[in-house]
């Protein structure tokens, strides 16, 4: 789902001065460890986690299950928070002039069940990549969050 009518109703109001926006993301892996990203658009090479804004309501693993499904057709299980990133470094422009500051949990979630087919449209590709080769990222998430299985604690930024 592109923007919820939450967020219409508050851009209708505010028009596109930057607004914080708790969000979610998911690390998923396959056998072999790698990451699933998609791409939202066949003509870039940025790529992205499956990811998406908490709604009213929501909380963040019910965010996570519905964004997940919503980008990737997979059914997951949240399993261990991994992060909250947020700050200056976090603010994106979308193409039409709205400004968001990302407030992020990051989950590591175990898939459960579903085949990888993108259900809202905002995922042109779906892929899994070794962490030696992690794509170029809309956001700057840090390169450690991605070692999960090294990785001890949780990120705060």
């Amino acid at each position: 789902m592109p923007m919820s009518e939450y967020y219409k109703r508050l851009r209708q109001k505010i028009g596109r001065l930057c607004i914080l926006n708790p969000s979610v993301a998911a690390i998923i892996r396959n056998d072999k460890g790698e990451i699933l990203f998609q791409q939202p658009s066949l003509d870039s090479d940025i790529w992205s986690l499956p990811a998406g804004a908490i709604e009213l309501g929501e909380s963040p693993s019910e965010a996570i299950i519905r964004e997940v499904y919503e980008e990737t057709g997979l059914h997951v299980v949240p399993q261990k928070l991994l992060g909250v990133l947020g700050g200056e470094k976090f603010r994106f422009t979308y193409p039409d002039g709205n400004e968001v500051e990302y407030l992020i949990l990051v989950f590591e979630c175990r898939d459960q069940s579903g085949t990888i087919t993108p259900i809202d449209g905002e995922s042109q590709s779906l892929r899994y990549f070794e962490y030696s080769s992690i794509p170029k990222l809309a956001i700057p998430y840090p390169k450690e969050i991605f070692r999960v299985p090294q990785h001890k604690g949780t990120l705060f930024n």
